[in-house]
């Protein structure tokens, strides 16, 4: 038996005052005259005797008394079973995890709810500390003080789920932070009462826990049977158009170790039920649904992914945004201008697109970051800065048309070309052109969807242009019009996340009749179509920055979001047509903020619509289970793992394992128990 507070001890020579009033009988005797002293006697001998064993007796009960309480104060207690025990007077640091994945039951109980009776019921072992910490996934600022353990108690009542997963080596991090700043004596515990989920826990190999305070490690999670989660959704196309069908594909997850049969999807857009897909969802896989939809009206529509899946719930929503019938932006750089204006004719009587013409001696170059597609008409010699910045258009996603001029400076265009993957370029003298006509193309080519009626398509032999090539290169990428001697007329090739399409022939009328015939303004939509960059329906929280393209904007500009009442000013800077947005954390907000739909403000003009969905990761619900934390902590002896125990048995088993098995009750009873005992002993005892 060890005790707490041993100088408590010296309590017990207060022994000696029942001892000194027994021994030392002050009480002054008195004389009593009797007739017969024989009779006297022989009561006088009884009585005597009978007297002295109740003395003896409550000299004992009061010893016995004064002794257990002063053993009590001492508060003995029989010695833990693990070598380092709990140190009621260093700090406690209490860490509940709040996030999503703690909605997940256990026996119709939330994990949030299990872990918050467990940590109530170790706060009865503390119940007397006064330097209690307790963290949270939302790190806020109350969690910095140090509290009695019934205030802690209380802020139990208050802690709901949390948008904002974290990290064990950030949750370390902060219960560190506030030791350095509270000195204290004696050794220091932290307590992590989690799920222990795998995709948000990060790497617990790199936490070196301090050998000078205790770890406690509090698993609480059962086995998921399945989780169904949107893990991403895409158009078939770059861009959609109202009136016209249209085709969403979403791809659906299951983190369950049980197949999901038979999940149905719902699609919203604007409110307005669009269409609905059933999907079978095997265990720790995916499957893809495909949706079919029509839209009215132009502008950004809010699109929901809806379904019931149970228990957890906090992911059957995914939020998304559609930009029906953007703007395809278009910028003409010519050098030679034709007669006729074929490039400009094709896309100004659209108003799907926005062009912009300028002769490659004045174009700005922050146009061409802003073009979806740039057309480099008849420019015999590129020169200054314009080689460079088109390279980089087209690696950052954009695309270009080159069309030659009647005599292309070879060298020059085959240096710029090379960067970007067509190699052997070579321009030839063709004063005397001589129209070759081009062959029938590929119909199966999906580039050419839609351009050839289904009569014209069974036609072995269609009525086509010719023209004549001014150069010839290796061909790169995707052959998409050759002439019929062999010689590609049109080729399309990729480089980075652009695309470059290259005409062997200028859209001079000596050249061919290309630009004249039919064929030419469905090819050149279909290059405008395909130029436009794959719209981002949703963003995540966490991807910090988030890029979001916008129009010609002053580098001043502020830009704000805004959620109904609540607006924020995140983080921000311009590159060029990009938005860079640092979306703030649920500690810098105050609160964390919902998934859902977010208006992009300048000037409290909204700009655009932002859909912001939550990582799916706190989705994937695998857990490290006590035997992997024991093998992550193994060799730091001061890490303990508890096993996945019940709601009644923790606290007893902790205080056992601990802080040993306390007495101070027992001999607080016993002491009563005395007392009791020589007031009866003083009435009762004759």
């Amino acid at each position: 038996m060890s005790f707490l507070f041993p100088s408590f001890l010296w309590g017990l020579l207060a022994i000696s005052v029942p001892i000194a009033i027994h021994i030392f009988n002050f009480r002054r005797t008195k004389k009593v005259y009797f007739t017969n002293v024989a009779f006297l006697k022989a009561v006088e001998t009884k009585t005597r005797s009978i007297r002295q064993i109740k003395h003896w007796l409550i000299l004992a009960t009061r010893i016995l008394a004064i002794a257990c309480l002063a053993l009590a104060f001492a508060q003995p207690f029989l010695p833990a079973e693990n070598r380092l025990s709990v140190d009621k007077r260093g700090i406690t640091s209490l860490y509940l995890d709040n996030s999503l994945s703690m909605e997940s039951e256990l026996n119709n109980k939330r994990y949030l709810d299990i872990a918050t009776s467990k940590l109530s019921d170790l706060l009865g072992i503390f119940k007397n500390a006064t330097s209690l910490q307790l963290v949270t996934n939302d790190f806020s600022a109350q969690e910095q003080g140090l509290y009695p353990a019934e205030k802690v108690r209380d802020r139990l009542t208050t802690i709901a789920l949390s948008n904002t997963p974290r990290t064990f080596e950030q949750i370390y991090k902060r219960q560190e932070n506030l030791m350095e700043r509270h000195a204290h004596t004696g050794r220091n515990q932290f307590f992590w009462f989690s799920d222990f989920q795998k995709s948000t826990a990060g790497n617990l190999a790199d936490i070196k826990t301090d050998s000078t305070n205790q770890l406690f490690l509090v698993p609480v999670q059962a086995e998921a049977e399945k989780n169904v989660f949107v893990d991403s959704a895409w158009l078939n196309t770059p861009f959609i158009r109202e009136l016209q069908n249209n085709i969403l594909f979403v791809k659906v997850s299951n983190s369950g170790k049980q197949e999901a049969r038979n999940v149905v999807l719902k699609l919203s857009l604007d409110n307005t039920q669009a269409s609905t897909a059933s999907v079978n969802v095997p265990s720790n896989g995916s499957a893809t649904a495909k949706f079919n939809f029509n839209l009215k009206g132009k502008g950004f529509k809010k699109g929901q992914i809806t379904f019931d899946d149970f228990p957890v719930t906090f992911d059957n929503n995914y939020y998304f945004v559609l930009n029906a019938s953007p703007l395809i932006r278009i910028l003409h750089i010519y050098g030679q201008k034709f007669a006729g204006n074929y490039i400009e004719n094709v896309y100004a009587n659209d108003s799907l697109f926005s062009m912009q013409s300028y002769s490659a001696q004045n174009v700005d170059p922050g146009l061409i970051k802003d073009a979806d597609l740039v057309v480099l008409e008849g420019v015999g010699q590129l020169s200054g800065s314009l080689p460079q910045d088109l390279q980089d258009f087209v690696r950052k996603g954009g695309s270009l048309a080159v069309v030659p001029s009647t005599s292309p400076n070879g060298e020059s265009y085959n240096r710029f070309l090379s960067g970007l993957g067509i190699n052997g370029l070579e321009a030839f003298a063709n004063t005397s052109p001589s129209p070759v006509a081009i062959a029938a193309p590929d119909r199966n080519n999906p580039f050419f969807s839609d351009v050839f009626e289904e009569s014209v398509r069974q036609e072995i032999n269609l009525n086509l242009p010719s023209a004549s090539a001014v150069w010839n290169w290796a061909n790169a990428g995707q052959l998409l019009l050759t002439l019929r001697n062999g010689q590609t007329y049109l080729n399309q090739a990729t480089s980075g996340t652009g695309k470059i399409y290259l005409f062997a022939a200028p859209f001079n009328p000596e050249y061919g009749n290309v630009p004249q015939h039919a064929i030419f303004v469905p090819v050149m939509y279909k290059i405008a179509a395909s130029s436009v960059r794959a719209q981002r329906t949703s963003y995540k929280f966490d991807e910090n920055p988030i890029t979001l393209p916008i129009g010609n904007s002053e580098s001043n500009s502020v830009y704000k979001l805004r959620r109904g009442k609540v607006e924020i000013i995140p983080l921000q800077r311009i590159a060029g047509n990009q938005l860079l947005l640092e979306i703030p954390e649920g500690d810098q907000l105050g609160e964390g903020l919902d998934a859902g739909y977010f208006d992009l403000l300048r000037d409290n003009k909204v700009e655009q619509i932002i859909a912001l969905n939550h990582n799916n990761s706190e989705s994937r619900l695998q857990y490290y289970s006590p035997g992997e934390l024991r093998a992550a902590f193994s060799g730091q002896k001061n890490v303990q793992v508890f096993d996945r125990i019940d709601d009644d048995a923790f606290s007893t088993a902790f205080q056992q394992q601990n802080m040993g098995t306390s007495l101070w009750k027992y001999f607080l009873y016993a002491a009563l128990f005395f007392l009791l005992t020589e007031i009866a002993l003083i009435r009762l005892m004759k």
